[in-house]
């Protein structure tokens, strides 16, 4: 039997001694939209780099389809937040794009025409193909999130980890975005999202993980994104609960 999930077994993360995320467990069907929510400091984003090894774990076992993430390290695609990136480094944006060829090069291969082709192919798709010969650092927040998104279009990958793509970003950006990923999830990729606006969840995402350092809920969004479940990982009264989108 073919084994298409992506498993997370007994995962703990610490910084400076402190736990960040404890004894985490869950798996996830590929194929889909998966959001990553929980209140601040829930260990949103530590999760999805321990999940890629970007950062220790203390223990616990990930896999996808089977495999170790080392083994499956090029069929992933990762996004970082913006506020982890240098939008001072001087490059402009079709050759940041281009970067996203690389893990398919081979060791001291350069890109050829068509790796071009490609990088322009994917700037086209997220509709910044006339920004090409622009630094990346003159483009606005959402500009600058989708260059970085047809970056990760560019590596051909199946599984794509997005870390709160939509923060700080224009409206039609943020559009854009959602629906390349909605298309890469019908075409049978695999997209996680570490998101905050609980307003979009229902309409954004196939499946959820909820969590507040320990996990809450996991699985389809109607079944994990209940006002029970949300109270318990946001520590808000039923009453609160409207503000942030949930139906009570």
């Amino acid at each position: 039997m073919v084994n298409d999930t992506i498993s997370v077994k007994n995962l703990f993360v610490s910084y400076h001694g402190n736990e960040v995320v404890r004894d985490v467990s869950f798996s996830c069907q590929c194929g889909k939209l998966v959001g990553i929510i929980g209140p601040n400091g829930a260990g949103k984003s530590t999760l999805m780099k321990a999940l890629l090894g970007l950062i220790p774990k203390d223990k616990g076992e990930v896999e996808i389809c089977g495999q170790t993430i080392k083994e499956m390290r090029k069929k992933i695609a990762y996004v970082p937040q913006r506020s982890n990136i240098d939008w001072d480094f001087p490059i402009i944006v079709k050759d940041t794009v281009l970067l996203g060829t690389y893990p398919n090069l081979g060791l001291f291969h350069r890109p050829k025409k068509t790796d071009k082709e490609w990088a322009m192919n994917c700037l086209e798709k997220v509709g910044m193909a006339k920004f090409s010969n622009n630094q990346i650092g003159e483009l606005s927040g959402g500009q600058q999130q989708r260059v970085f998104l047809a970056r990760a279009l560019a590596q051909k990958a199946e599984y794509f980890f997005l870390d709160e793509p939509f923060v700080g970003i224009d409206v039609s950006s943020e559009e854009v975005i959602i629906n390349i990923l909605k298309m890469l999830r019908d075409e049978g990729k695999t997209v996680f999202v570490v998101h905050h606006d609980l307003t979009k969840v229902e309409s954004y995402f196939d499946d959820l993980i909820l969590m507040n350092k320990e996990l809450v809920g996991a699985g389809p969004v109607k079944h994990v994104f209940r006002p029970e479940l949300m109270q318990e990982a946001y520590k808000t009264p039923l009453s609160m609960l409207d503000s942030l989108g949930v139906g009570v």
